[in-house]
């Protein structure tokens, strides 16, 4: 058990949502200004995983569960290379951090990665009104000169995420191959595959996480990840069993490039695989329309049921966006609803092996109930 003396920080910090809102509290992080979209997640553990999630690009994570960073942070847990939330909100940060595998306090990490983030506040208040209002437009601002004005200027200032294009923003530059497999405990963690390659796979990044990838190695998958904006001639060129869209943040709308990359595959009857974001894309490539949801969905104790078989799966969430159902066209039929509030969950097109999940079913953080979704995939390869 470590006692983290950065933790007992006396620098205030000020959060200021576009509404008014004014919530005070103590920084945890880096000093200075940052604005972005005002989330909610309900999550009691991940809180790493959560931060390294490019699906955060330009949001401020509020996290409900009152205590943390009481394991520390790793150099293992990360989801991508980057800290990608523009800022983490919450109740209580205790100053005892205490788990074998911690190799830095929280307050450091944040510091060392630029991210400003407050503690100290009712999260409680601040997540029953982003539930009755939605998500807002909020400016955190810490250090020894706040001005809570100037941070409602600069919250009201910031336009949301309706209409921005995030994934060619947090995509891979250049493609390259994935060798990792699943992490492991008891071994090292992070270590080269040794399953034997059945499929080739061309994985799209629009802010992919790292356990998606190993999910797909683990199930015998040579995955080759490309750049957001990847034509399909290019994808192609690799000669891929399956093609598969990654998660990622923003508006899905604006990616007409990969909305017309999809159409190509699945013309070609191409096996394919959506997560998230991807999701959505397959969404608008079959002919439907997304919308802005009021807050969302982020946690990891989410009901799914797959309409097929009435399961009922408990899934992890990141979304912002949503697939309208109403406007689905007949060559999709609908496969999983959500049962908080009967959003779309998944969709299957009937004219061609591709699928598609709202849901996170690498799960990290979050139950692994939804994983069977990767194994579907593999079949529909095996099966072209």
């Amino acid at each position: 058990m470590v006692l983290d003396r950065s933790n007992n920080t006396t620098v205030p910090a000020v959060l200021v949502l576009a509404d008014g809102s004014v919530f005070q509290g103590v920084s945890i992080g880096a000093e200075g200004t940052s604005v972005g979209e005002v989330v909610f997640n309900t999550a009691m553990t991940g809180y790493q995983e959560i931060l390294t999630d490019p699906s955060y690009a330009q949001q401020m994570v509020t996290l409900t569960y009152p205590h943390i960073g009481n394991v520390g942070v790793n150099s293992e847990d990360k989801e991508s290379t980057a800290v990608w939330a523009a800022g983490l909100i919450i109740r209580d940060l205790p100053r005892l951090l205490s788990n074998f595998r911690a190799q830095q306090s929280l307050p450091a990490y944040l510091q060392k990665n630029n991210v400003v983030a407050i503690a100290g506040i009712d999260t409680r208040r601040l997540t029953r009104l982003l539930r009755e209002k939605g998500a807002q437009s909020g400016c955190i601002m810490a250090g020894v000169h706040i001005n809570e004005e100037q941070a409602l200027t600069q919250a009201r200032a910031f336009g949301g995420l309706a209409g921005l294009d995030l994934a060619k923003v947090v995509s891979t530059k250049t493609a390259y191959t994935w060798t990792d497999n699943v992490w492991r405990l008891a071994a090292n963690p992070i270590k080269e595959a040794v399953v034997e390659k059945q499929f080739k796979v061309v994985a799209y990044d629009f802010g992919v996480k790292h356990n998606i990838l190993r999910m797909l190695v683990e199930r015998g998958c040579e995955v080759v990840v490309v750049p957001a904006q990847t034509s399909a001639q290019e994808a192609l060129s690799y000669q891929p069993d399956g093609i598969f869209l990654s998660n990622g943040p923003g508006d899905p709308e604006p990616c007409d490039y990969a909305i017309e990359a999809i159409k190509v595959f699945t013309e070609k009857k191409i096996p394919l695989f959506g997560i998230c974001l991807g999701h959505q894309l397959l969404g608008l490539a079959s002919g439907a329309k997304t919308m802005k949801m009021k807050f969302g969905h982020h946690g990891a104790n989410h009901p799914v049921q797959d309409l097929a078989t009435g399961r009922v799966m408990i899934t992890s969430q990141n979304h912002g966006f949503a697939v309208d159902a109403k406007t689905l066209p007949d060559t999709c039929r609908i496969t999983h609803v959500s049962l908080f509030d009967q959003s779309l969950q998944g969709i299957e097109r009937v004219d061609c092996p591709a699928f598609s999940f709202q849901g996170h079913p690498e799960a990290s953080p979050g139950p692994h109930e939804a994983s069977l979704l990767f194994d579907h995939f593999i079949d529909l390869m095996k099966a072209n």
